[in-house]
């Protein structure tokens, strides 16, 4: 076995720039594999973190019917449901703010001074509303890090005034705190064509606006309670309390975050099978340069069948070639493949996980497709007939 394998090796070396080049296409089909599969994969906990970070973890109540609204009496009705644990208002509005010559699209967000019971609010500086802030309905705000970034270069703004326009009134907003949502990978892909997010208390919203209704309602159905069933009687509830029908909706976000991830998890499996068949092409390589290698060397092999080599000494022989190709470009794709992934999540500020599921897999798929194009090149070297090997000699 050694020999076989010793002489494997000096028949590559000899063809290096073949090997070479053999070698290379299997490297490229590892590393796309790799890359791919991570990508995929950091992709789709980067959603799920920016789903969760947006308060996607629950039921959101919205008021369907053009007389319908949702007010305070409906809040007090979902608070005092039993399979409720938080309730919380939110306005929403699209607008706009330009600051020091920059024009940025927002989404101002009314909550209350305990939505983070709800939406992941982390605070990087300073703090959130007071209770006292909501009940006066003062013009205080929250933005989040990427907006701050974008307007002074610098994360911490706390205590800043910038003008906001609400309810189509721009007034100056005092920023009381810097927030953290969710993964920020959109922001940092995309970041020009989606709206970052300002927060301010509910209470401002709607007297600026001049309203007393909310655009949604956020619950967190208690633990153990299915929550498509804890929507609907939500949903009943509100209609009985104001005599409508089918006039409010609760939908299950939580169910459309895993529908999204279901569809994530679909187009990762179909974009691994696209680098799966980079595997394939580099396997039919391997074959070529290996049938090559075989008319090569038919002179060779029929002097060492002549002095007594067998069959199976042949074919073992060949097939160690081809392994060993797939061995080193299992190696250089998987050093290449985790290169790409650490270095692009860092340009891209997300976390990648190496999972040994993807090198076992790409490594699994390099070494079969080498074993698989090299079997028969191989057998075709050990039916060649010494005399008619000779020949050539």
């Amino acid at each position: 076995m050694s020999d076989c394998i010793k002489s494997a090796f000096r028949n590559l070396k000899s063809k290096r720039a073949r090997t070479f080049l053999t070698v290379t296409g299997i490297a490229v089909g590892v590393a796309s594999v790799i890359v791919i599969a991570n990508i995929s994969l950091a992709g789709t906990g980067a959603v799920t973190a920016e789903m969760d970070g947006l308060g996607l973890d629950g039921i959101c109540v919205t008021a369907s019917g053009s007389s319908a609204k949702l007010n305070e009496n409906d809040l007090k009705t979902i608070k005092s449901m039993g399979q409720v644990e938080f309730a919380e208002p939110v306005t929403m509005e699209t607008t706009h703010i330009s600051v020091r010559g920059a024009y940025i699209k927002t989404v101002l967000c009314g909550i209350d001074f305990n939505a983070d019971k709800i939406i992941s609010i982390q605070v990087l500086y300073g703090r959130t509303f007071s209770r006292r802030e909501v009940a006066n309905a003062q013009n205080v705000c929250l933005i989040d890090e990427n907006l701050a970034e974008k307007i002074y270069r610098r994360g911490n703004i706390s205590g800043k005034t910038i003008p906001i326009e609400c309810g189509g009134i721009e007034q100056d907003f005092s920023v009381v705190g810097i927030v953290k949502t969710g993964t920020s990978l959109l922001q940092n892909i995309i970041g020009d064509y989606i709206p970052t997010f300002i927060y301010i208390p509910y209470t401002t919203a709607q007297s600026l606006a001049g309203t007393d209704s909310f655009s949604q309602i956020a619950v967190k159905v208690r633990a153990g309670i299915d929550t498509d069933k804890a929507g609907s009687i939500i949903a009943d509830r509100l209609d009985s309390s104001n005599g409508t029908s089918e006039a409010y909706r609760a939908n299950n976000l939580a169910k459309q975050k895993n529908s999204l991830i279901n569809i994530l998890n679909i187009v990762t499996i179909i974009l691994s099978s696209i680098g799966g068949i980079s595997l394939l092409v580099a396997g039919l390589s391997i074959m070529t340069v290996m049938l090559v290698s075989v008319n090569e060397r038919t002179s060779e092999i029929g002097v060492k069948k002549a002095l007594g080599a067998t069959r199976g000494m042949i074919m073992l022989e060949f097939l160690a070639e081809a392994v060993l190709i797939s061995a080193m470009g299992c190696l250089l794709g998987i050093a290449a493949g985790f290169a790409i992934s650490y270095f692009g999540a860092l340009y891209y500020k997300i976390s990648v996980s190496f999972r040994p599921a993807i090198i076992l897999l790409s490594a699994g798929l390099a070494l079969m497709s080498g074993i698989i194009f090299g079997v028969y090149p191989a057998y075709k070297a050990s039916k060649l007939k010494p005399v008619d090997a000779l020949r050539r000699y």
